[in-house]
């Protein structure tokens, strides 16, 4: 149980500390960057097997890391940007409800069944995004501000059932630092690529605070991962009911945080739509 509570306050840990590179004004790309280097550091630190590349490369996971080290660079700026344009609330709900996508991929992948329970959920999870993200004195919801919300519920859907995919086929317990390391390595040189072809273009200065932050972001980032493939590893519990532990409480953990330390602001439109997130949450996980 350990696991699970680390990981929920691991992973509500990151929006935070997204909002305040925002808040603060620091580059964002360059601490997600460093962050992943740090965090691949970690893990190689945590590791019980040796680094080494050609082992590595002929690993059953290889690829899969390959494949998540891009989504993890791309989602993970995505979570960033969502949290400082449309706030933690919002964040965290459009990041959370992705539980909906590895269920439904559970579906097709592991013959699970569609119950009128399920659909309820999934219906409720869209119409719970929707809601989540509408601010403004008239709470519309214009598609400028709704895209981040929307990417980072399919990019986040789409990441936690590939871990979950190769946690269960291809990953032992004692390979998951490396697994873990290895993804943020290969997001950590497809970042300096990015960062590289910027500075050439003159579109990006070096900001020394995005050091310090990357480091407490890839700390934070790497056991986020960690316990939450641990807890996935705990025998006599099932992996619908630890995601339905872990996103629900990193949803309501961070609402709580964001009213209280940054003065969000959420109209009886927003509460509505964090309470049929739960709600569907929990009807799609417990179904």
């Amino acid at each position: 149980m350990i696991y699970l509570l680390l990981s929920i306050l691991a992973s509500t840990l990151i929006f935070v500390i997204f909002t305040l590179l925002g808040k603060y004004k620091i580059n964002t790309l360059q601490a997600i960057v460093v962050n992943y280097f740090v965090a691949f550091t970690v893990g190689v630190l945590d590791s019980e097997e040796s680094l080494n590349i050609n082992q590595i490369i002929e690993k059953d996971w290889f690829y899969g890391a390959v494949f998540l080290g891009l989504l993890f660079m791309l989602i993970f700026n995505v979570m960033a940007f969502t949290a400082q344009r449309n706030g933690l609330s919002v964040a965290s709900v459009a990041s959370k409800m992705s539980v909906i996508i590895p269920i439904i991929f559970g579906l097709y992948a592991y013959n699970e069944s569609l119950s009128f329970q399920k659909c309820t959920g999934i219906i409720l999870a869209l119409i719970a995004v929707y809601l989540t993200s509408a601010k403004g004195k008239n709470n519309s919801l214009k598609f400028k501000s709704l895209w981040l919300p929307l990417l980072l519920f399919i990019g986040s859907g789409i990441i936690d059932t590939a871990i979950k995919y190769f946690e269960t086929h291809f990953v032992s317990k004692s390979g998951i630092p490396l697994f873990s390391a290895t993804i943020f390595a290969i997001a950590g040189v497809i970042g300096v690529i990015i960062i590289v072809i910027k500075v050439l273009q003159g579109k990006l200065k070096f900001d020394y605070r995005s050091v310090f932050g990357g480091v407490i972001l890839g700390i934070v980032n790497y056991y986020s991962i960690y316990m939450i493939l641990k807890a996935l590893q705990i025998e006599n519990f099932e992996s619908s009911s630890i995601f339905t532990v872990n996103n629900v409480a990193i949803v309501m953990l961070s609402t709580l945080l964001g009213l209280l330390f940054f003065k969000e602001k959420l109209s009886y439109k927003n509460w509505f739509g964090i309470s049929i997130a739960i709600l569907s949450i929990l009807l799609v996980t417990l179904a």
